[in-house]
């Protein structure tokens, strides 16, 4: 299934019983406002998902794993199909647009088994240009069956990234902006700096001035180092927008890759974890 859907096709499939679609809006200065715009309109039969609270786990600061882990994942795939997320349903998740929160949710279901879900490109931005109305009714769904098929293969650990610096083979890719890349500021962790070895794509730098992912040809060329490795790990802070580049390398077809859920919060926690700091050399 192609990892995007436009506004028109979603406007089009509105009241399409076998569509499920998440409003995955937030603000990470705060956490409270996509609940409140979530109330305040959203895609008629939405959903709404919360990064802190379904698509995390919060744990005491300091702890392994990064600022926002995995919530355990049976518990995840549980409460969708509560709220009447079924195996037997396309889902579509969305964000403000031009944000990374709808990525986060995108790989997590695919993570978890469930092939047949996309983003909507331009997030409710696009939606309400090409003429959608907001909602504000909450919906209720019957109950239906979300089956935990779990995908190992899309995570790379900290162990994992340890094991494979400098190899050839492999391209580590950061997500974040090139002054917390370079160390030159670190709002958030503790060590500034970037994993050795990483190139610097931010996620910003994929999108257009709409919120939109750029065409896959462009987005091949924003990451052409990449496209001569066998293997790829995104990371970013704390494993949200690092999940926006993992979607933006396939729609531009390159190398499926694995996500550091723990990202930049995870690795720098780590005492004897190698830090680099700079731009990294060519090649």
């Amino acid at each position: 299934m192609e990892p995007l859907i436009e506004a028109s096709e979603l406007l089009a499939r509105r009241s399409d019983p076998r569509l499920r679609v998440l409003d995955a809006r937030f603000e990470l200065l705060d956490p409270t406002a996509g609940r409140r715009l979530y109330r305040l309109g959203h895609v008629g039969g939405a959903l709404f998902v919360d990064l802190d609270e379904d698509l995390s786990d919060p744990q005491p600061p300091g702890r392994a794993g990064g600022r926002h882990p995995l919530p355990d994942m049976q518990a995840f795939v549980g409460r969708l199909g509560e709220r009447g997320v079924g195996d037997e349903h396309e889902v579509v998740v969305y964000d403000q647009g031009g944000t990374m929160f709808a990525a986060r949710a995108w790989w997590m279901l695919r993570y978890a088994g469930h092939g047949k879900v996309r983003v909507l490109n331009g997030g409710y931005r696009a939606f309400l240009e090409a003429g959608g109305e907001p909602d504000v009714e909450e919906p209720t769904y019957a109950p239906a069956r979300l089956s935990l098929r779990l995908r190992p293969e899309m995570i790379a650990t900290r162990g994992d990234v340890r094991a494979r610096l400098y190899d050839a083979a492999v391209a580590i890719v950061d997500a974040r902006a090139p002054e917390r890349y370079r160390g030159e500021t670190e709002p958030l962790d503790p060590r500034p700096g970037h994993i050795p070895s990483a190139m610097n794509v931010p996620f910003e730098r994929t999108l257009d001035a709409h919120g939109r992912l750029l065409p896959a040809e462009v987005l091949r060329e924003r990451f052409r180092p990449v496209g001569e490795r066998d293997q790829v790990v995104s990371y970013c802070g704390s494993g949200v927008s690092a999940a926006h580049n993992v979607l933006a390398l396939e729609v531009a077809g390159l190398a499926e890759a694995r996500l550091y859920v723990g990202s930049w919060s995870d690795w720098c926690s780590a005492e004897h974890s190698p830090i680099a700091l700079g731009e990294e050399p060519p090649g």
